[in-house]
């Protein structure tokens, strides 16, 4: 009874094999459930992979924010700190002088007139309509910023009514930034007194009260001398061509 069975599935098998094997109306649907099988098996092998190199990203993001975050914080304490002992320094020297600058983010709203690309509308909380402020983007001056019918109205340094005090090179030569609705800005009234060469750094005087004293303008590009003075074209390091944000200084001192 035993062998009859045996010989009887072996029969069986030896069928179900070879019409696997030979028969392709047997092959196609079997081979097709089990490419539908892997195909679903390696989209989800797939799926699952996409979402852990995706987390790990994210994560690996997150951790590098969160350290920036913490030096930003760290560097803000640092600055916090070197102002209240230099408020303390001029409180036991008996000074009027005082360390509390106030810097706002401020966004971008649009552009005043079209195709004019050097005046923009500035959304600004609390604003005080009757002083100027200098407007930063990153580390370098990017205009200034003035009341235009009580609004915020920035003209960047391209802007020929954008100006403010700077020094040029490394003997601090003071002058007049402005623009002239060109690619260059031009500092103006140099005294001859000062040996100013190409390439000379310039950056803000800040005896405006517009700006902080040493925030970068440019450098020299070119000179020339007018009746005692020495005039210099200045290739500005702010190239920003549509910002969102710019920090806006509202208060120097």
């Amino acid at each position: 009874m035993n062998k009859e069975l045996f010989s009887f599935l072996s029969i069986l098998i030896a069928l179900v094999v070879g019409a696997f094997y030979y028969t392709s109306s047997v092959q196609t649907p079997f081979i097709s459930a089990l490419n539908s099988i892997k195909s679903s098996y390696f989209n989800s092998i797939e799926y699952i992979e996409n979402g852990i190199n995706k987390y790990t990203y994210q994560a690996k993001h997150i951790e590098i924010l969160e350290e920036k975050l913490k030096e930003f914080e760290k560097n803000h304490l640092i600055m916090q700190q070197m102002a209240a002992e230099l408020n303390n320094l001029f409180q036991e020297n008996h000074s009027t002088l005082k360390a509390d600058s106030r810097v706002e983010l401020v966004r971008t709203i649009s552009y005043k007139e079209f195709g004019n690309l050097n005046k923009i509308w500035l959304e600004v909380n609390d604003y005080n309509a009757s002083k100027i402020y200098g407007l930063t983007y990153k580390e370098f001056v990017a205009g200034i910023v003035v009341s235009n019918n009580g609004k915020p109205l920035g003209l960047l340094n391209q802007d020929m009514k954008s100006s403010y005090a700077v020094y040029v090179g490394s003997g601090l030569a003071p002058g007049i930034a402005h623009g002239n609705n060109a690619k260059h800005l031009v500092v103006k009234f140099i005294p001859a007194s000062f040996e100013i060469k190409v390439g000379d750094e310039v950056i803000t005087s800040g005896l405006d009260n517009i700006f902080f004293e040493g925030l970068k303008v440019g450098k020299v590009l070119s000179l020339t001398k007018s009746q005692g003075y020495q005039n210099a074209i200045v290739e500005q390091y702010y190239l920003a061509n549509d910002p969102n944000y710019f920090h806006m200084i509202k208060k120097v001192r």
